[in-house]
């Protein structure tokens, strides 16, 4: 009967430790910047030889130039993440730059690893998020002004006035 009652708290004790080790792993180096071309990715892209690495890999200028807003939802993305900034591999943080034209949509989606934070460099943005209890979360944002959608939980953003840069 105790090995029924060891192998009870085994399985008890397994369960309640289990979620509290679903994390990503800590970096064991200061920079692992991507080598896209070894074809190995695991935990992001395999780490370029460090004696390789320059400045370039932690640069892009891309989000300093607008994008072209006539797309079926009125608003484009330029996103800053491993691909463009290969220096960014492993750190688990990435940046974007959204235009909208006036009414434009960045439709409801989500981010299963990472919150997001808006920022509004100009102009005035309707934002939102849904709950995983169904309760809708939303603000009318302006001008220097940051709304965070948590990990996870659909949410969008939508200008409802003039040309927009975040």
């Amino acid at each position: 009967m105790g090995g029924i009652a060891a192998a009870a708290i085994l399985v008890l004790l397994s369960s309640v430790v289990a979620p509290t080790l679903a994390n990503d792993p800590d970096m064991l180096q200061d920079v692992c910047v991507a080598d896209s071309t070894s074809g190995v990715k695991v935990n992001g892209f395999a780490c370029k030889d460090a004696a390789n690495i320059t400045a370039e890999n932690f640069f892009f200028a891309g989000i300093s130039k607008p994008g072209m807003t006539n797309t079926t939802m009125g608003s484009v993305v330029t996103g800053a993440n491993i691909e463009k900034i290969p220096g960014l591999n492993t750190l688990g943080v990435s940046m974007g730059r959204i235009d909208f034209a006036p009414g434009g949509l960045n439709p409801p989606h989500t981010h299963p690893r990472a919150t997001e934070m808006v920022f509004v460099l100009y102009g005035e943005l309707d934002v939102g998020f849904l709950t995983t209890s169904n309760k809708f979360i939303s603000k009318h944002i302006k001008s220097g002004e940051t709304f965070v959608f948590p990990r996870g939980l659909v949410h969008f953003q939508k200008n409802n006035g003039e040309n927009l840069l975040l």
